[in-house]
């Protein structure tokens, strides 16, 4: 079976955050940060090289793979802010058509900036996605 690409490392959490080059992408890094920690109640901790992960699960898959994962995640990506909150969450809750301009896919919910979004909403989705996470 193969193992898992994407692990916890010790790398730096601020350090990685504090060299995204694109201003508005770092703050608003920074910020779902806070806001995942707040959450959470976790310390963030990166997970391969570009993940934020906060706490942990482990998955079971019906296929037998088996592999540990951020209970939820982020990842400032080049084109959008990746949040790994979805797994969850179904895309006909009501709290999407209140978030503003996103998009989904897979488990991932894509965000241009954090201007675009109502950022109540944003904190109401990644406590319904712990919430239904830590019950699995």
């Amino acid at each position: 079976m193969a193992e898992a690409k994407t692990k916890p490392t010790n790398q730096s959490v601020d350090k990685f955050l504090k060299t995204i080059p694109d201003a508005t992408k770092r703050e608003d890094s920074m910020k779902v940060a806070a806001i995942m920690t707040e959450i959470t109640g976790e310390k963030p901790k990166m997970w391969g090289t570009s993940i934020v992960g906060f706490g942990s699960r482990h998955l079971k898959y019906a296929s037998g793979r088996e592999g540990d994962w951020p209970l939820i995640a982020f990842s400032p990506r080049k084109q959008n802010l990746t949040l790994y909150i979805m797994g969850e969450l179904s895309e006909d809750n009501e709290l999407f058509k209140k978030l503003g301009k996103h998009s989904i896919g897979g488990s991932c919910l894509y965000i241009k900036r954090l201007a675009d979004i109502d950022t109540p909403t944003l904190k109401k989705l990644i406590r319904q996605s712990v919430k239904a996470r830590a019950n699995r």
